[in-house]
């Protein structure tokens, strides 16, 4: 049946280069379609909790978007005529970026007053020009002092400083809507690089980082994928030394990768880091066919078969194995879509189509271009057949020792996987050649914190906020959050309501305190909103009928660990300290991506789970054995154990992308092990051969294809380590020790297997 279909491929040779040629050319027409997103929401499923909590707390009150332009003079000094200036200008400009909602600075801090019984709220810097060093030495004491400013925006030393520009995005175009406000704001900044080079400047904020995803994700797809494909090129030149071998196996790939990705374009996928990695997969994984159809083919034309004869005969042994392998490998990426990331799913979907594709033109465009074309076999592959001859060989005589030894040290290596920790840091998800990771380490280091944790602290009916019970409960709140040692900064609302209160007696210390009636709390809160100017009213901490506050907690640069450990701390104070009404979890950014990977981490076990079972039945019913079924298991199994090990002795951390690595690999390293299971079971079934010489059959006929398809994808997946989005570089790293640990459990842990099994 196989032979027949065979030949039918090429007897219509014409026709399924037209058809399939039509087929790429629609698929690919998708293209068009796929959009960068750069919304780091896009991280997190619907019915995420921690999202749906962000988002609540946006829609109470002012969005947290920002863009946080950071100033830092080279003399080190913030408080003098030549910087102040520049702050103020640079200010009262940031209003008129993009979508700006809110701006605010040392500037413009509405600074309180009193003069006879008129509060007076002003800016805290006018005409910086103008200014004296007496009033410049007045308004560095008050900044200094002011704890809504210090680490926020402005450093304990006074030498850096920080404009906060609050964004809020229509959402309706979201592809363009970042790009426009951060296109904006590196043109207005660079304009005052130009004009102070005495000045240095540093861009970060959720925007930015919203903008970092797709600056990386095109980073990677532009200078990635063409070193792959050169590498390619190499690996195949060394082994089928055939321009026009290699020619067809470059055109299958490119094939796959426009069908995978043309597809996803029609199904409305948007491009994120994640999915930018699918071409660089999709390529490495098609290449895998293709080697296992030339390589037989040309051996058969080295034997003095003609070309028709020698692919027919290629396709007969080989197809069912072909199609085996991409079978299994699309259902292990499929199995992604159990991930609780939608990016990842998205990852898993694209890298299906395409490992499809690639299966289908590599064993029917391939084929008949190959007919078509002048190809002739190199010595090259007999030479690293009769190598790997003489590797069963070893194999065959020293079957105990590697049996043994490769046990032991799988035991050794599962033990080790108790070493790894579940931690993230999502900061670190860009490398340092991304502008917004630099950028944002030296604001970490020298200013504030871009990690932070929102709590909206309910008082109970309209109104209540103003009660001097509930204010003490959350300056209560607000001063042990300032004793933690993992806080930088907190804002909230009672520090204004003590500053008006002193300000109300004669700036008198001792009235630094809550209010001691809620009609004076009430007026002070109404005096001071009245006269605050536009853009700096208390939306962004107080509600519309001031039951609840907003207190943001900005946070060092914490791993996903100690951001759930604060967090749960927090609650924990919350239930045992405040009133019950007041007991909430925090909302942010950084609550979101300190949770996910462990959530992720629960799903993609499902998933795996799934592509186990899937993959084992599949395995059993193309052996057509339950024990060889079971046996090919193994060797899938165990790179795996054996990766994860090996991760635990030298890094000893997993987060998000590494969740999904077991669900990718079970895919992929199973191939090696059907190509080789099934000549060995041709050998033994088809040929009669027994079980010694079944292995030096399946070394010899496939060990060669297994050697190179091995060495494309490991260094695929290490191309993909050079990744400047880091989960992809951990992704692609452990993926490729997975690999190569694959590729020696099929030549040197699974033959001694097969003999013990044999033998019984």
């Amino acid at each position: 049946m196989i032979e027949t279909l065979a030949k039918a491929i090429l007897r219509w040779r014409y026709a399924w280069i037209v058809l399939i040629l039509l087929f790429v050319a629609w698929a690919a027409s998708g293209v068009r379609f796929l959009e960068f997103t750069s919304d780091y929401r896009v991280f997190f499923s619907d019915e995420n909790p921690q999202l749906t909590a962000f988002e609540t707390l946006q829609n109470t009150y002012t969005h947290s978007d920002n863009v946080l332009i950071v100033i830092a003079p080279k003399n080190k000094t913030i408080f003098d005529q030549k910087t102040l200036p520049v702050v103020e200008a640079l200010t009262l400009e940031a209003w008129q970026l993009p979508y700006s909602l809110r701006v605010d600075s040392i500037s413009n801090f509405q600074h309180t007053t009193v003069e006879a019984d008129d509060l007076l709220v002003a800016d805290l810097i006018a005409e910086a020009a103008s200014l004296t060093a007496t009033d410049l030495q007045r308004i560095k004491t008050i900044a200094l002092n002011e704890p809504l400013l210090i680490n926020r925006l402005i450093s304990p030393t006074a030498d850096i400083t920080a404009i906060n520009v609050t964004i809020q995005l229509p959402g309706i175009h979201q592809d363009t809507e970042v790009p426009e406000v951060v296109t904006a704001t590196r043109d207005m900044v660079d304009r005052y690089r130009a004009t102070y080079p005495e000045l240095d400047f540093y861009l970060t904020g959720a925007i930015m980082l919203d903008n970092a995803f797709p600056e990386a994700a095109i980073h990677d797809m532009t200078t990635l994928v063409p070193l792959m494909f050169l590498i390619v090129f190499v690996c195949l030149w060394l082994l089928l030394r055939s321009v026009f071998a290699i020619g067809v196996t470059l055109l299958v790939v490119f094939c796959s990768i426009l069908t995978g990705m043309g597809l996803a374009g029609w199904m409305g996928i948007n491009l994120t880091p994640p999915t930018s990695s699918a071409p660089t997969i999709i390529l490495t994984l098609a290449i895998a066919d293709c080697v296992h159809i030339l390589v037989p083919f040309l051996h058969n034309m080295f034997k003095g078969m003609d070309k028709n004869s020698a692919m027919i005969e290629s396709l007969r042994v080989n197809i069912v194995p072909v199609t085996l392998t991409s079978l299994t490998t699309a259902i292990g990426f499929l199995s992604m879509n159990f991930s609780d990331s939608p990016p990842f799913r998205d990852l898993g979907n694209i890298v299906a189509m395409g490992v499809v594709a690639a299966w289908i033109y590599s064993c029917v465009l391939m084929p008949v271009l190959v007919t078509l074309l002048p190809i002739k076999p190199h010595t090259t592959q007999e030479k690293a057949s009769r190598l790997m001859g003489r590797l069963g060989d070893f194999v065959l005589a020293n079957r105990n020792l590697l049996f043994w030894g490769n046990l032991c040290l799988i035991i050794v290596l599962a033990l080790s996987i108790t070493r790894n920790e579940f931690n993230d840091q999502f900061i670190e998800y860009f490398d340092k050649s991304i502008e917004f990771r630099s950028d944002t380490d030296f604001v970490i280091n020298n200013l504030t914190g871009l990690y932070s944790m929102d709590y909206s602290i309910n008082t109970g009916d309209s109104g209540s906020l103003n009660d001097p019970q509930s204010l003490a409960s959350i300056e209560k709140f607000t001063n042990w959050l300032r004793e933690q040692p993992e806080v930088v900064h907190v804002n909230t609302i009672t520090d204004i309501i003590k500053r008006l209160n002193k300000n109300l007696h004669n700036d008198d210390d001792n009235w630094y305190r809550i209010p001691e009636s809620r009609e004076l709390a009430a007026q002070y809160l109404l005096l001071y909103e009245m006269s605050l100017p536009f853009g700096l009213d208390l939306n962004n901490q107080i509600n519309i009928d001031k039951s609840a506050t907003r207190i943001t907690v900005i946070l060092k640069n914490l791993t996903s660990k100690q951001v759930i450990a604060l967090e749960e701390r927090t609650y924990d104070w919350l239930v045992n300290n405040a009133p019950p009404i007041m007991a909430g979890h925090g909302a942010s950014p950084a609550v979101m991506f300190s949770h996910i990977a462990f959530r992720n981490i629960h799903s993609m076990l499902q998933g795996n789970l799934f592509a186990l079972v899937i993959i084992s039945c599949l395995l059993i019913f193309a052996f057509r054995s339950i024990i060889y079924g079971l046996v090919s298991l193994v060797p899938n199994v165990v790179p795996a154990v054996m990766a994860f090990g090996i991760w635990g002795l030298l890094v000893g951390e997993v987060g998000l992308a590494l969740s999904i690595v077991v669900s990718m690999t079970l895919g992929i390293v199973v191939d090696d092990t059907i190509h080789f299971m099934s000549k060995y079971l041709r050998a033994r079934r088809e040929l009669g051969l027994n079980s010694e010489e079944a292995i030096r059959q399946a070394f010899s006929s496939v060990g060669v294809a297994l050697m190179i398809t091995s060495i494309v994808l490991i260094l695929g997946f290490l191309v993909l380590s050079l990744s400047s989005f880091r989960l992809n570089a951990g992704m692609g790293l452990l993926t490729a020790i997975t690999i190569g640990l694959a590729l020696l459990a099929d030549f040197l842990f699974l033959p001694p297997l097969l003999l013990k099994i044999s033998r019984k």
